[in-house]
């Protein structure tokens, strides 16, 4: 072989192993280009740092397609029937050891990357679209119920060994939540996993509880009466198709004829046995050995005992507050309440019933509203003068 043979000969091999050395490193920093770039995104979007094993796929995975792709449309293009020399099996190997250590060093540097953007558009971020986002550390959302739990007011009080149950107790839920959504999770749980009947609660952005108070489920009759009414059993012959809330007359038989004992409102029916609800003068009228017949009366409208029942029923409550003369709810319209406002009474005159959206309220008025517990609660301290107004949303006045 010529001199000028022999040097072309090296020619050529420096210029294929410069070109080979050149490919594996655009290889080795498209792993580290792919690896930063997720590991940028996780970091900004999870708040976390993205695991070893899922930076070294993302990026060894560009490399293998990129590595197979060109064997396919070689072997396509060019007609050729080899399908892998040793040559290219090394070479292979040993970008893709190489685009494992540019994954990991593109983790590292992608996670600077990406908590450096979080720390710039962090502000920004809150305030838009993840503004109501629970600010949590770590993949899950855990909330720590107090040690000491309130009673509800206006509902029967929760048993203290009820309270034990879950007092302290740490809840888990998934990242990613308003605040809205992590405290209806939190009621919901209360409610199914303790028998709770209902629940108050109130969180922060970081997911710690400020306020909670639970009350138990009313059952029974009782808090259905109207004042000065009480529930008594009695024999009776009741209509077949008797019913609760039908108004009845109660007459008992004397030798003299029938003899009128008291009005009363059909509260249950089993068998002979009738629950009646009656005037508390009218209750001793009653003997519970005397066998009386009841005589149903035309239908009439009693907003007052549909008003109870499905007040009973909802998760909503009535609250009854005072306006204090420092109070910012004075001058709001009553169409400005996020609460349903069924009555207010002014300092020196008479109850007015559904008052109308353009009210304004005056110091020292009572107001009348039913609305869930946590809002009633804000509408208190707002009537005392301690916050802003329970204001709806799309209000205009």
């Amino acid at each position: 072989m010529t001199d000028v043979a022999l040097l072309q000969a090296q020619v050529a091999l420096t210029d294929d192993l410069l070109r080979t050395i050149v490919r594996a490193a655009g290889l080795v920093l498209l792993s580290g280009l792919l690896a930063t770039v997720f590991a940028a995104v996780y970091r900004w979007y999870a708040r976390t740092q993205i695991p070893d094993g899922v930076a070294v796929l993302l990026g060894v995975s560009g490399v293998a397609l990129r590595l197979n792709l060109t064997k396919a449309l070689a072997s396509v293009i060019g007609d050729s029937t080899e399908i892998l020399t040793i040559d290219d099996a090394v070479f292979n190997l040993a970008t893709l050891l190489l685009a494992v250590v540019a994954a990991l060093i593109g983790r590292r540097s992608g996670d600077r990357l990406g908590e450096s953007v979080s720390v710039v558009l962090g502000a920004r971020r809150v305030e838009t679209d993840v503004s109501a986002i629970v600010r949590t550390v770590g993949r899950r959302t855990v909330v720590t119920l107090p040690e000491e739990i309130e009673d509800m007011e206006g509902y029967d009080p929760v048993s203290p060994e009820t309270k034990a149950k879950f007092a302290g107790e740490t809840l888990v839920f998934p990242r990613r939540q308003t605040v809205e959504e992590l405290e209806r999770r939190v009621v919901e749980r209360i409610k199914s996993d303790y028998g709770v009947g209902y629940v108050d609660a109130e969180l922060d952005e970081t997911g710690s509880i400020t306020y909670l108070a639970v009350g138990s489920r009313q059952a029974g009759i009782g808090p259905t009466l109207p004042p000065e009414t009480v529930a008594v059993a009695a024999y009776a012959d009741p209509a077949f198709a008797a019913s609760a809330g039908d108004v009845v007359q109660v007459y008992r038989t004397n030798a003299d004829g029938p003899e009128r004992v008291a009005g009363a409102e059909v509260r249950g029916v089993h068998d002979d046995v009738v629950t009646l609800a009656v005037d508390a003068a009218e209750a001793d009228a009653f003997d519970p050995e005397t066998r009386y017949r009841l005589v149903t009366m035309p239908v009439e409208p009693r907003a007052d005992r549909e008003f109870a029942s499905l007040l009973r029923a909802a998760e909503e409550t009535m609250g009854v507050v005072t306006v204090a003369p420092g109070s910012s709810l004075v001058g709001v319209p009553i169409g400005a309440l996020d609460v349903a406002v069924v009555a207010v009474r002014p300092a020196d005159a008479p109850v007015e019933a559904i008052p109308s959206r353009d009210r304004k309220i005056a110091p020292g008025e009572t107001v009348f509203a039913v609305a869930t517990p946590a809002l009633l609660r804000r509408l208190e301290t707002a009537a005392a003068g301690g916050a802003e107004p329970v204001a709806a949303a799309d209000d205009d006045d």
